[in-house]
Formats: structure tokens, C-alpha cells, sequence
């Protein structure tokens, strides 16, 4: 059966087996294939669920395929990180030729992240492609690249990930930086010129609705600042519960704003599924605020892309592409340093879009203009001062300095930041900085390793003797990401 599942289509036995807890992991339910035509499982619910013995889980698991919900990696014998790592990219490998369940076609094999994360995510795939490079698997980076341009040029954008619940947001564009990694490796610039359209397309998608805003307003991804200045923010168009995460939602609702779930959904486009950086006090999800913020990683990414868009209309010798895409890039670069800088705290700082002024949190997004070579000399200087007495801890750069439990939050360190802190030091020439990054990480990650025999999704760079934790799920083995950055940093 090949019929694609929208989660909507059984929204009346999915809520009550959310709501019931059927499932330890709320995001079970999200990945199961149906035996059986929907509109059959849903009048047999109906006609059954009102029996005095009727067993929810029994009914849900005699309807509905499991098969592959969770990636668990075992070994026999202990291998050396790096065999360890070369064995799991086959085995993180998947392919997906067919719609299934929830899940999304693509024309190519690709790399999950792990754990319960057995599809693709889009800017997991970037820090996997680290890795990918180092071991000399081109065709699966060429791969990833190809699977990103099917999605935008079939729905207009990367969805967070490959299922159909996630159709309504996307995550940090890190396409353009995808095509800079290839050419890295393949010297090829061609690459650049045959994913023109998709850049462009992945690029309207981001500024959609621009053209029409008004001064201090905001549509879809994109504000318009009080003094007419375009920048954009995460965003969501849905605003009900995300279906991997049903329960959680609907008790964290309570006494929040209206708006919570898009702010909640919209951070998630971020990738940071939570943080304080979110919290308009800092500390409560019911607080959160992530609509009426303008972020600094998403708009130096941006500036990549226009960056990109311009190269490659130079390439294909597209005058007056080139031209519009480089004033966009540097009118970006001059309002980056305008919103994003903030003097007083020596780093970057999102903006709030309503008080027009940076937030108070501080956050390792403000690596971003040091990683793309945005930053000044002086303000490079600042951020690495800042970065080293606020964020880098024995076991690696932690993300904010608040302790909330919210795993984007202290005391945890995750692989992306771990290689935007270690290449942005070595843009500026902080070297040794550089290498206590990636020493401090890399020991963490070796240290786990042989206590456990896996490669976690996050670690904890305060307590060295335990694996981290906090946020929505347990820490996840695999791990994409982490397999990519210890590889690159390792060879660094």
C-alpha cells in the first residue's frame, strides 16, 4: 500500500493513542505504516472502540507496521571510533523509492541521524556530510544533495524532516553550504550551475511575502523592521499540536498564549527544540516567543545563499542576476552588523521584532558571522572572548548560559557548534582556542565511547562522568551528526 499518511486522516485514533500514552515515545505513533486502507482502520475503530474489552494498543499494533521505529547499533566487540564510524554509515543508511506511511519519497539512498530519527533531516545532513567527506564517500554527499533539490523543487523548500507532518516547516537553510562542501571535496564548480533553480527556488521560499510588507510587520519567514529593513525569523504555518510530540504540546499549552504551538513549531524550524533563547522570561516554555524574533545563524545563512545565488549567476555569466543577488548579500551583511551586533556584551544577539532591541539571551548562534567570515577583526575578538569564558567548558561549547532542563540549553553540547566554534577560531586566527574546542569535544566523545560503545546525539560539557540529558526524549545513539563532526575535527 503505497498511499501516503497524513496524520489528519486518523486524527481520532491518533489523538486518543497519543492521549492514552499507547506509546512510551510519542513520535511511535507518527511512524506507523497502516496494513490496512485508512478509511477501514477508521470505521473499524469506530465500530470496536466501544466494547467493554477493547485493548487500544492491541487494535493499534494489529493495524498498523512498526517495522524500523527505533535504530538500535550493536557490536559484538569494541572497534576503534573510526572503524566503529565507518560501520555506521551502512548502517544509517536508508532509502525511501516509495511513499510509505508517513513517510516522504526520495530518488536517493541517504544517512538517518539514529536512535528514533529514521528519516532524513535536513540540516543533520550538512554535519553527516562532514563526515561523509572524510571517509571519501562523495556519492552518498552527492546524494544528499540531490535528495534536498527533489524536496525544494517538488514542494518549494526541505522539509524538517521526511515525513508528512512536517510539510508545514522547514529547518536552517544549509543547502548553499551544501553545494560549498562538494565543491571542497570535487573541485567541480558546475554543481553550483545545476542547482541554479533550486537555489532560487529554496531562496523565494524564505523571502515569500516580502515584496508586500509594510514597515514593523511581519508575513510567513520574513519582518520588516520599524526603520524598513528586511530580516527574517523561524516560522510555521500550522498552529495545533506537533504529532510527534501530541502530549507534550497540549499539557505545555496550559495557561500560554495563543499563539504557543506555531512559537513552539517555529523554533523547531530552527532545530533548537528548546531552549531559553526562545523564552520571553528566559525560563518557562509557556513563555516562548520564537515568532516574534529575527535570528542571527538564519540570517547569515541566508547571506550565504545570496552569496551563492550570485556565484553561480556569475558562472552561467547572468549579469544582472549576479548584480541583484550581490547587493542583496551585502544590503544583509551591512543590516547583520545593524540588528544582530549587540556593543555592549561584545556578541551577537537575535532580535525582537516587537521592542526593537536584541534579547537577553546569550546563545553560540552568534558563531554564525564568524563561520561565514561576516564579523570584523574586532568583532571576531570580542566573540571569541566571550565564546571562551561563557561557553567552553571540559567537555566541549555548550549552547546558552541558562540551566533550564531544555536541551538546547546548559549544560549541553551538541556536534554542530562543536565544528561552527572550531572553523570560526581558525577564520580568525584564534588557533589554540580552535584546538581546545575540538580537543575538549573530541575527548568527551572518545570518553562515552568507551564507556558505552556509542556516539551520542548530545553530551554534557559540565559533567564529564555522565551522557547528557534533559529536553523532550533520552539522548539518542547513532549519531549523525556527532559520526560527522568527530571525523572532521579529528582530521582537522
Amino acid at each position: 500500500m503505497n498511499k501516503q499518511l497524513y496524520i489528519h486522516e486518523i486524527q481520532a485514533l491518533f489523538d486518543d493513542v497519543q492521549r492514552s500514552e499507547v506509546f512510551e515515545d510519542q513520535k511511535m505513533m507518527t511512524d506507523a505504516v497502516p496494513l490496512f486502507p485508512v478509511e477501514e482502520i477508521n470505521a473499524k475503530y469506530e465500530a470496536e472502540k466501544q466494547s467493554e474489552n477493547f485493548d487500544l494498543k492491541e487494535f493499534v499494533l494489529s493495524n498498523f507496521d512498526f517495522l524500523g521505529a527505533k535504530i538500535s547499533i550493536q557490536r559484538e566487540n569494541h572497534l576503534p571510533i573510526e572503524e566503529h564510524i565507518e560501520k555506521l554509515w551502512d548502517e544509517l543508511t536508508r532509502t525511501a523509492y516509495e511513499e510509505k506511511g508517513t513517510l516522504l519519497k526520495l530518488p536517493k539512498p541517504y544517512v538517518v541521524p539514529g536512535g528514533r530519527f529514521n528519516e532524513f533531516f535536513y540540516w543533520d545532513s550538512y554535519y553527516i556530510m562532514l563526515g561523509l567527506q572524510v571517509s571519501g564517500r562523495v556519492e552518498m554527499m552527492e546524494n544528499i544533495i540531490e535528495n534536498c533539490s527533489y524536496l525544494i523543487q517538488n514542494l518549494g523548500f526541505v522539509p524538517n524532516a521526511s515525513r508528512t507532518h512536517f510539510l508545514s516547516r522547514s529547518q536552517p537553510p544549509y543547502f548553499s553550504l551544501m553545494l560549498d562542501l562538494l565543491f571542497e571535496t570535487t573541485k567541480d564548480e558546475n554543481n553550483y550551475i545545476r542547482y541554479y533553480d533550486t537555489l532560487e527556488k529554496e531562496y523565494a521560499f524564505w523571502m515569500s511575502g516580502a515584496e508586500k510588507l509594510e514597515n514593523g510587520s511581519a508575513v510567513n519567514r520574513v519582518v520588516k523592521t520599524i526603520h524598513g529593513d528586511v530580516l527574517n525569523r523561524y516560522y510555521d504555518a500550522e498552529n495545533i499540536p506537533r504529532p510527534e510530540s501530541y502530549l507534550i504540546d497540549i499539557e505545555d499549552s496550559e495557561n500560554a498564549g495563543e499563539e504557543f504551538y506555531r512559537n513552539i513549531r517555529s523554533a523547531c524550524e530552527s532545530g533548537w527544540d528548546f531552549s531559553s533563547r526562545w523564552f520571553a522570561d528566559g525560563e518557562h516554555i509557556q513563555t516562548i516567543e520564537t515568532l516574534n524574533l529575527a535570528e542571527v545563524d538564519l540570517n547569515c545563512l541566508l547571506w550565504h545563499l545570496e552569496k551563492t545565488l550570485a556565484k553561480s549567476s556569475s558562472l552561467q555569466k547572468l549579469n544582472e542576476k549576479e548584480i541583484d543577488y550581490s547587493e542583496r548579500a551585502a544590503k544583509r551583511r551591512q543590516i547583520i552588523d545593524q540588528y544582530f551586533w549587540d556593543e555592549t556584551s561584545g556578541t551577537y544577539k537575535d532580535y525582537h521584532i516587537q521592542k526593537n532591541t536584541n534579547t537577553a539571551s546569550e546563545h553560540i548562534a552568534a558563531l554564525y558571522p564568524l563561520f561565514l567570515k561576516i564579523a570584523s577583526e574586532d568583532q571576531a575578538k570580542a566573540v571569541a572572548k566571550n565564546i571562551e569564558e561563557k561557553f567552553l567548558y571540559q567537555g566541549g561549547l555548550v549552547t546558552t548560559t541558562q540551566n533550564t532542563g531544555q536541551q538546547w540549553d546548559f549544560p549541553n553540547a551538541w556536534a554542530p557548534y562543536q565544528w561552527l566554534g572550531y572553523q570560526s577560531m581558525k577564520n580568525y586566527g584564534f588557533d589554540d582556542l580552535a584546538e581546545k574546542i575540538k580537543n575538549n569535544w573530541c575527548s568527551n566523545v572518545e570518553r562515552v565511547y568507551k564507556n558505552t560503545g556509542k556516539l551520542m546525539e548530545k553530551y554534557n560539557a559540565l559533567d564529564i562522568e555522565t551522557v547528557a540529558g534533559g529536553g523532550e526524549y533520552p539522548n539518542q545513539d547513532g549519531f549523525g551528526w556527532t559520526n560527522g563532526v568527530y571525523l572532521k575535527l579529528k582530521k582537522n
